[in-house]
C-alpha cells in the first residue's frame, strides 16, 4: 500500500462522519452577520446533489445545504451540532435514512434509523430549531447494492417516522407519495438512476419543501 493511499485511509477512518467537510463553509457563515429564518437542509447525496442541480434555490433563499455523499444518519447525528446547531438557523429539514436501508455503513434495523432521525429532531428542538422529518425518497432497488428491497422497507421506515413525528407535534414532510410509482419506485423522470433526482425531482421537492418552512418558521416565532 502506497504511502499516500495509507494516509488517505487513515484520514478517513478517523473523520469517519466526515466532520471537516463543511468546517470552511460554517466558518466563513459564522464570519458573516445573523441572517434572519435561516434553514438548515441535512442530508446525504440527495441533498448534496440538490445545490449542485439547483443552486439559485440556495442563493435566493436562506437555505444552507449540508448534505454529504454516502452518509447514513449515525454519520448525520455524529456531524449535527457544527453543520446545523452552530449555525443558528430557525429551522432544519432532515432527509436520511436511504443509505442506512443500503448498509453504507454496516446493518442497521429501520427502528434504529428512526431513532438517529428522531434524535436529530430532538436535539433540534432543544436548541430553539424547528424539525422537519422528512420521508425517505422512493427506490425500488440500489443499483450499488442489489437486492435489499428498498421498495419494501423505505415505506415502513416512512411510516415510522410520520407516527414519531405526528407524536413530537413535529411537522413531516411527505415527498414519497408525490415521487413514488405504484411499485414504490421513483417516478422515472424524476431520477436519472432509481435513487438520486433530475432537475423536475428537485422540483416536486421544492414546491413541497417550501410551504413546509414557511409553516415552521411559524411555529418558530
Amino acid at each position: 500500500m502506497s504511502a499516500f493511499l495509507s494516509s488517505f485511509l487513515f484520514s478517513k477512518a478517523q473523520d469517519w462522519a466526515n466532520l471537516k467537510h463543511y468546517q470552511h463553509e460554517n466558518d466563513s457563515v459564522l464570519s458573516l452577520a445573523p441572517v434572519k429564518d435561516r434553514v438548515v437542509f441535512m442530508g446525504n447525496s440527495i441533498t448534496q446533489g440538490w445545490k449542485d442541480t439547483h443552486p439559485e434555490f440556495f442563493q435566493k433563499n436562506p437555505y444552507l445545504d449540508r448534505g454529504i455523499s454516502g452518509q447514513t444518519t449515525p454519520q448525520m447525528l455524529l456531524r449535527f451540532r457544527q453543520d446545523v446547531i452552530c449555525l443558528s438557523p430557525k429551522v432544519v429539514a432532515i432527509l436520511a435514512g436511504t443509505n442506512d436501508i443500503a448498509g453504507n455503513t454496516g446493518p442497521s434495523t429501520l427502528e434504529m434509523i428512526r431513532d438517529n432521525i428522531a434524535s436529530m429532531a430532538e436535539l433540534a428542538k432543544a436548541n430553539g430549531i424547528q424539525p422537519i422529518i422528512c420521508s425517505v425518497l422512493p427506490a425500488y432497488d440500489y443499483p450499488w447494492r442489489r437486492g435489499l428491497e428498498p421498495n419494501i422497507k423505505i415505506p415502513k421506515l416512512n411510516a415510522l417516522l410520520k407516527t414519531y413525528a405526528d407524536r413530537k407535534g413535529f411537522i413531516y414532510m411527505d415527498y414519497f407519495s408525490a415521487m413514488a410509482q405504484p411499485n414504490n419506485a421513483m417516478i422515472t423522470e424524476y431520477t436519472y438512476d432509481g435513487v438520486h433526482c433530475t432537475s423536475k425531482g428537485y422540483d416536486v421537492m421544492e414546491k413541497l419543501i417550501v410551504p413546509a418552512i414557511h409553516k415552521a418558521l411559524s411555529k418558530a416565532k
